[in-house]
């Protein structure tokens, strides 16, 4: 099972206005390095609670259907399932019909069941599912994880001469956990 992401978000969440009124920046020469630590927060964030905060596309690629009826999309949460491709032994995509889906968009992850599965003849990655995940615009992320994504992003600023810009993150801020918290994927 493979996440690829196919197009990425327009923007952000925060913007590079709201990183510097948190920091109280009013000269623009470190624009870059704010925009960057945006991006490097929203990333971090996004890959420790399995949620795509704006919206874009991504392909869940299978090499054949679980044994359970409900498949995993890895992210949440989820607007729409865009196709659904199965391959046939030539390699050939074969477009699968969208309208005995049932979707759980707002699951951690969302969750899929498909009716009516044709196995896949390719042997590896023979199932794609296109789908559109996010929040929308930035307005409508939660309030929480923007205040993470600003309190996060000001750490990183606080300590970029510690540690580089490959290495980042390399920490996060007291009272991060407990804003992500209720966003965090739990698993027994």
């Amino acid at each position: 099972m493979t996440l690829i992401e196919t197009d990425p978000p327009l923007a952000e969440p925060v913007t590079l206005a709201e990183l510097k009124a948190h920091l109280r920046i009013d000269a623009n020469d470190e624009n870059e390095l704010l925009e960057s630590l945006i991006r490097v927060a929203r990333t971090h964030l996004e890959a420790v609670t399995g949620t795509a905060l704006m919206t874009r596309s991504f392909r869940l690629v299978l090499d054949d259907w679980p044994r359970s009826d409900v498949i995993p999309l890895m992210k949440t949460p989820v607007q729409t399932i865009d196709a659904i491709l199965v391959y046939d032994a030539d390699g050939v995509a074969q477009d699968q019909d969208l309208s005995g889906l049932l979707l759980d968009a707002t699951a951690k992850p969302a969750r899929l069941v498909v009716r009516g599965r044709p196995r896949p003849s390719q042997p590896i990655n023979g199932i794609e599912i296109e789908f559109t995940a996010g929040f929308g615009a930035g307005t409508e992320v939660p309030p929480e994880l923007k205040r993470a994504i600003l309190v996060h992003a000001a750490h990183l600023y606080v300590f970029r001469g510690a540690v580089t810009a490959e290495m980042q993150p390399a920490s996060v801020p007291p009272g991060y956990q407990r804003l992500i918290a209720p966003w965090q994927r739990r698993a027994l």
